[in-house]
């Protein structure tokens, strides 16, 4: 079993990147599977060096250990062959265009199909301030999700046609991941509820591209605050830089993760390693 750990290098890590480490390590290491690191730097515009290394420096403070892709890093922005090859998958059995919407100019999630007729042909290239999308059909996606239970999501009515590069010209996340998660043979995607929307339509692309079976997802709990907002770099929320720089060890900062989502009852410690304790006492464990 091969799961991954994919932060993007656009902040620091903060608390609910611990829980997601906290139930990725803890999945693998109960089923005797195997983390791959990837840094998720497709946004060139946000991305930052000294935000990766960062990150690195904090994961190996904690103790959540990759077994692959850390020597050496891998990172999506030196992925584009693999982006390449797979757009012209698309392009040979799917309606692939060029797209000039703004994202204000669309004004809501969904896509209308505005620019459907401007496909993109074999070899050509889009104008510069354009994206590329492709068409997705209004067929129902139906998975396991394995904390969730039964889930239908409809992709087309959710988002319309997906966006694989965007006006900036930077590979999109939803096409990224799916590219990088069928090329790794990545069977487990463990991640926060945050992302659940994105799973219908993460299948339907890697179906799209040849993928015959789909990973098992497990979407997590999040840390939210006490105004109901979810934890994030924009907020500057509990960073792990912060609590280290206050004394806190390792195992204070793991401890009050797991706490936060319910993993443990009390404040205590928590070692990385035993991480797949606290999943294998969920039922977690089982893959």
């Amino acid at each position: 079993m091969i799961t991954r750990f994919a932060p993007s290098p656009t902040g620091y890590l903060h608390l609910g990147h611990v829980v997601n480490a906290i139930y990725v390590w803890g999945m693998a290491r109960a089923a005797g599977g195997r983390v791959l690191l990837r840094i998720e730097d497709h946004d060139r515009i946000r991305s930052r060096d000294v935000f990766e290394y960062a990150i690195l420096e904090d994961l190996a403070w904690l103790g959540f250990v990759p077994d692959d892709g850390l020597y050496p890093v891998r990172r999506q922005s030196e992925n584009d062959a693999a982006y390449v090859a797979a757009l012209a998958r698309l392009q040979s059995a799917h309606r692939v265009y060029i797209c000039t919407c703004s994202r204000r100019g669309i004004g809501s999630e969904r896509y209308p199909g505005t620019c459907r007729s401007r496909r993109l042909l074999p070899g050509d290239r889009p104008p510069a301030g354009a994206g590329i999308r492709v068409e997705l059909d209004d067929a129902p996606e139906q998975f396991e999700d394995r904390a969730l239970g039964p889930i239908v999501q409809t992709p087309a009515e959710q988002c319309g046609d997906l966006l694989l590069k965007d006006r900036d010209g930077n590979w999109t996340y939803q096409f990224a991941v799916t590219v990088d998660d069928m090329n790794d043979a990545v069977d487990l995607i463990v991640r926060g509820l945050d992302l659940l929307s994105s799973t219908g339509r993460q299948i339907k692309l890697a179906r799209m591209l040849g993928r015959t079976s789909p990973p098992v997802f497990y979407h997590h709990p999040l840390i939210i605050k006490p105004d109901g907002e979810k934890l994030s770099k924009a907020g500057g929320d509990t960073g792990v830089r912060e609590l280290r720089a206050a004394g806190e060890p390792p195992a204070a900062v793991v401890g009050r993760a797991a706490r936060a989502v319910g993993l443990i009852d009390a404040a205590g410690l928590v070692d990385a390693a035993a991480s797949s304790g606290l999943i294998r006492a969920t039922g977690g464990g089982r893959h």
